[in-house]
């Protein structure tokens, strides 16, 4: 496998989990925030549904300027479902591109003339559309248990859901 594909295959179930954390937040829910300092609950479902579309995107670049970071307020729950599922396809759609020698090709992050960062492109991708994406689903369950919000299972059970067993395999 390459390295993209090897990205790809984590990345989809983990597409699948980060759908049922977000399809759970109440529309009446959008605006609500746990602390002063904190994101809206819609701010931070709408950061996940865009994390990784953006991050694919900005890889593209191979001297990509730093964006300007500002939190978006989703309207309606389905706002967000839908930045999920084109996110979802921009990274389905794109990341195959990347052969393993573009993957390991250093990428370069500007903010105007300076170089803030430098790493391989699949290191940024480790780094911000999948760890950085996973600390921001932990934030959003402790969101939803803060709401009274049945917390949905991931690797294995929350205290509100087990898993599935999987699958049985013919010896």
């Amino acid at each position: 496998m390459t390295i993209a594909q090897l990205v790809l295959a984590e990345f989809e179930p983990q597409a699948a989990a980060t759908k049922r954390f977000l399809e759970r937040l109440p529309e009446d829910k959008l605006t609500w925030k746990p602390h002063e300092k904190s994101m809206t609950a819609g701010q931070l479902a709408y950061h996940l549904a865009a994390v990784p579309g953006n991050v694919v995107r900005a890889i593209q670049n191979p001297n990509a300027q730093a964006p300007k970071f500002r939190l978006f307020q989703p309207s309606t729950c389905a706002e967000v479902l839908t930045t999920l599922g084109e996110s979802v396809a921009t990274v389905q759609a794109v990341l195959p591109s990347f052969d393993d020698t573009a993957m390991n090709d250093t990428w370069r992050l500007h903010a105007g003339e300076q170089v803030v960062l430098a790493v391989p492109r699949k290191q940024f991708l480790r780094d911000i559309m999948l760890n950085h994406w996973y600390q921001h689903r932990g934030q959003f369950s402790v969101y939803l248990r803060l709401l009274d919000i049945p917390v949905p299972c991931t690797w294995g059970p929350s205290a509100d859901e087990t898993p599935a067993p999987p699958p049985r395999q013919e010896a």
